[in-house]
Parts: C-alpha cells; structure tokens; sequence
C-alpha cells in the first residue's frame, strides 16, 4: 500500500519507514497470521508512529479483556503506591478462586519466594491478585487511566477507546488486577500503553529506579518466564503475554504486547487472537515479526 493511500485512510505513519521496513513487516505479519483469525500492530517508539499492521479496523475497534498483558501496569500501581517494592517477597500456592472462578497459577512451581520481578515473568496471578487487595479501587483504577489504557491513540480512523470500570468489591478489584474483569482495551490502544512503557526504559532518576523491577520482569519473561516463545535468536524482546476469558464462549482470546530492543526500545509489536493462548499461541506469532524487523534493521 502506498503512502498516499495509508494518509487517505487516516493512518499515521513515518515517511521514512514507508519505503522499507512497513513493506518488510507487512509481509511478515501476513506470514506470522496465516491460520490465525487475530491482528499485530508495530508503533516506532519515538514518534508513535504506525510502521505496519494487519486488520487495522480490528486493532482499533476490538475491545476485549487484556488478560495478564495488564500485569505490569498493576505492578506500576503497586510500586508507585508502595504496596510492594523490588525485593517484597511473596510465595505462590498455586491454587486460586476469584468470584467462583479458577485462577490456578500454571508457571513452574518453586518453594522459593518470588520477588516482583519474578512475579511478572511467570504471571504469578496469586502475587498479583494477593498485593491488588493492598490498594484502593481508585488507586488501580487511575493508574490505568494515566497509563493510556483508555486514551484515544489518533493512530486510526474510528477507533475505540479501553474502558476501566470501577470495582464494586475486592473480588472485583483482584480480577480486573488480572486483566479479567471490568477492563477492556483494543489491539491498537494496548500497543500505544506498551509504548508509553518503552520510552520510559531508558530513562534515568528516580522513576527508572522505581520501575525497574518492572522493566526487568519483562525482560525475564521472554528470556525464561511464559513469553520466551515470543523473542528470537540475536534480539533481546521485553514483553508480556496474556490469555483471557472470551466472553463469547467457552474458549480463550491471546495476547502478546511488548518492545524490542529490550534495553533500549525502538519498536512495540501486539498481537491479538481471536482465540488461542499467549505463550501457546500469541508469542511464536511475535516471534517471527519480531525476527523481520531485526534482520531489516542489520541491513539497514
């Protein structure tokens, strides 16, 4: 598609990158989607731009549970909240029951405890169901808000915007700490959070000092914890992924939200199923646009 013809469409995108790398990942996305009903979005980092996507009506209008991509802007209230810091340890028992639902924790079973780091890389849901009771509703609730989860991006014509409800109680307010309840965001909104997240990494001062156990977490997540199918060989990814409930049937939707370089980001990439699990089935999507856009990049 030309450039000419993503502007008549409303698409925002750099004029650099239309001569190479969107065609690149345009390509790539199609390949990594085959068999999948679903979207991906790449934003540029810097300029919050889009540089490619698939089914972009989808990624702006789609609005359904975040699932555990939502986890590190819960521990971004946390931690600003002072609910847990880096080192609050904290040992999973696995079982978990919100609102007569089964939340069980399915990463590796360890008798140690996890610190927040940790937590994240595996989606420990009992850690983060257990220190969202810490906090107020309200706490959550903002700390959605002002990381963009319900902001209009401008990124796309039309597009829907996330929506945050308040919680009426603390079963509530530990599933929507999960991604699994009165929270809704699109495709296209999830990736400019994501973004907002990426520029702060490599920021100095206080902030980065607060967050790092969050900018950490992701990183352990796609190197040992549930995301590590989304990082190819040669590229360090940070990310996270999600699988949450549909509610048009029995079944799950899967996510994968996250940004590469881990250390200092240059592009976020989301992916969204229609059904599927995020480490089964978002992430090895991930994977292989992520591994376009690095072999563009050595070329380039």
């Amino acid at each position: 598609m030309s450039l000419a013809a993503l502007l008549m469409i409303g698409v925002r995108v750099t004029s650099g990158a239309a001569a190479g790398v969107i065609e690149e990942l345009q390509r790539a996305i199609a390949g990594a989607l085959k068999g999948h009903q679903g979207c991906a979005v790449v934003l540029d980092v810097e300029s919050d731009r889009l540089l490619a996507w698939s089914d972009l009506d989808l990624a702006a209008r789609r609005l359904v549970p975040p699932g555990s991509t939502l986890k590190p802007f819960t521990l971004l209230a946390l931690l600003e909240a002072g609910a847990v810091k880096a080192d609050t340890p904290f040992v999973c028992g696995r079982d978990l029951k919100i609102a007569g639902r089964r939340m069980d924790c399915t990463h590796v079973a360890t008798p140690e405890p996890l610190d927040a780091a940790t937590a994240l890389a595996y989606s420990c849901n009992n850690y983060f169901a257990h220190f969202a009771g810490e906090i107020s509703g309200e706490t959550l609730l903002h700390a959605f808000e002002r990381a963009g989860l319900t902001a209009r991006t401008g990124l796309a014509r039309g597009e829907g915007i996330g929506v945050v409800l308040p919680v009426n109680d603390l079963e509530q307010q530990r599933l929507q700490a999960l991604g699994e309840a009165r929270i809704k965001v699109t495709p296209l909104g999830l990736a400019e959070a994501y973004r907002r997240l990426a520029r702060g990494r490599a920021d100095g001062g206080p902030r980065q000092v607060l967050l790092a156990p969050l900018y950490a977490g992701l990183e352990a997540s796609t190197s040992f914890g549930v995301g590590r199918r989304a990082a190819p060989s040669g590229l360090a990814v940070a990310g996270k992924t999600g699988t949450a409930a549909a509610s048009e049937g029995p079944w799950t939707h899967a996510w994968f939200a996250g940004y590469a370089p881990a250390e200092r980001p240059e592009v976020v990439l989301v992916v969204f199923l229609e059904r599927g699990q995020g480490g089964a089935d978002a992430a090895p999507v991930a994977r292989q646009i992520f591994a376009a856009w690095a072999a563009w990049r050595e070329r380039s």
